[in-house]
């Protein structure tokens, strides 16, 4: 199998966890290249259920190696509780994890500004999940972060902390909110220093080693193509870039070691926060989308908002990413639902357009066109191989790939990791 991204093509909450789960048993490493402890990616093998943060999917594979790449930033507090978890679950964690020595740290305090920041915003909140990471990245992007590296010099790296905190704490005073308890912060950081500085190197050098000695690199994303920073529904989007070109960067390795780019939507599309979501369904649809799929936040628990599938914006995700694959998610939420409705295009002030806006208050204005499609009407959690899918959800899977120019290669049909099978040729 070639190295490959794994990325969105939706708002998130595609299924990444699972379907990357599934591919690693033929891949050698993973290489999670940004985003924070905001999102949360489930991976459920028999009666065992996992949500993951920090650590890449591939950890439940036992001979599989995880690396945190530079392009994330990392909660250490988050972080080292995820390995104590996982550890006790008898998972080894610590002999297969690496920290990039370049990730940068997301404290306390940030996660403090998240909330004043998005009190400030008032009814024009984004909806993030105030886990800080908006803040971490924009301290990284005015050189004023504390990168793992310090986690290896432990009084530097309380000297830095302390006085990053007490410049943050002289906002939240200006603010008329209460500091952060910078004595409580530095004890929790000073316990997990000895978990995580022993795993922290130069994960860069590794994964390019990794390459040259010819073993598999699965690269693996967080939140979808419609959150990215600079190509998301703005300003309701996250603060990296979440497209499959963040991964070069996110993990520090050339466009030319990237051999294929499988990208990952729901048959249907979900949401979470604030933001423009053209083809979301608020009434009985919706809310049975939202039971069938248990649609909550795999993080913070919301229920996410749902709707039909928006082959509009998938198509240009499918083009921004380079997507030379589909792994369609929880086809069998569909099971019962007839007819099915894909979004084909969109109606602006009365004239039709075939793309999505790049302006988020042109998408809010965006009517939804529809095509119809026949439901199949019968279940397919058991489903293991394309010939055995009902002829009614293979046409369904057929049109989403000729709408979105885009193969269907995997099919997920159940949350489990055997309900999942490739498509062959």
């Amino acid at each position: 199998m070639a190295n490959t991204v794994l990325t969105g093509l939706q708002w998130g909450d595609e299924g990444k966890g699972k379907i990357i789960d599934v591919i690693t048993e033929t891949a050698d490493v993973v290489v999670r290249f940004q985003g924070g402890c905001n999102a949360g990616h489930t991976v459920e093998v028999g009666a065992d259920k996992f949500i993951l943060h920090l650590i890449p999917s591939g950890i439940i594979r036992p001979d599989v190696e995880c690396i945190i790449g530079n392009g994330v930033v990392v909660d250490p507090v988050a972080l080292a509780g995820e390995i104590q978890e996982l550890e006790e679950r008898g998972y080894p964690v610590s002999r297969r994890l690496s920290i990039s020595s370049r990730c940068h740290l997301v404290f306390p305090y940030h996660h403090q500004m998240d909330g004043l920041s998005e009190t400030r915003l008032g009814s024009n909140k984004i909806g993030t999940t105030k886990r800080g990471i908006g803040p971490a990245y924009a301290d990284k992007a005015r050189r004023q972060g504390i990168r793992a590296e310090l986690l290896r010099d432990k009084d530097e790296f309380e000297k830095r902390f302390r006085a990053c905190a007490e410049e943050y704490n002289r906002l939240f005073s200006q603010a008329g909110m209460e500091p952060v308890d910078v004595e409580k912060a530095w004890r929790e950081l000073a316990d997990v220093v000895p978990i995580l500085a022993p795993l922290v190197r130069d994960t860069a050098l590794q994964v390019n080693q990794s390459i040259a000695r010819g073993d598999t690199v699965i690269f693996e994303g967080a939140q979808g193509t419609w959150l990215d920073v600079d190509y998301g529904t703005y300003p309701y989007v996250t603060s990296s870039n979440t497209i499959s070109g963040s991964a070069c960067v996110g993990a520090g390795v050339p466009p030319s070691n990237v051999g294929n780019v499988m990208g990952i939507a729901k048959a249907y599309t979900t949401r979470v926060g604030s933001g423009p979501f053209p083809t979301e369904l608020t009434g009985e649809t919706g809310n049975l989308l939202r039971d069938q799929g248990q649609e909550y936040g795999a993080t913070t628990g919301r229920p996410r908002r749902c709707g039909w599938f928006d082959a509009v914006a998938t198509k240009y995700a499918v083009m921004l990413n380079g997507a030379d694959g589909l792994a369609v998610t929880k086809l069998d939420v569909l099971d019962h639902i007839d007819p099915i409705r894909v979004c084909i295009g969109y109606r602006i002030n009365g004239e039709n357009v075939e793309e999505l806006p790049a302006d988020s208050r042109e998408i809010e204005t965006c009517e939804p066109i529809y095509e119809e499609l026949p439901g199949w009407n019968c279940s397919t959690g058991g489903v293991r191989c394309w010939a055995d899918l009902p002829d009614k959800a293979k046409a369904y899977l057929e049109r989403i790939a000729t709408l979105v120019d885009a193969p269907v290669s995997i099919v997920s049909v159940g949350a489990d990791r055997a309900q999942t099978f490739f498509v062959s040729g």
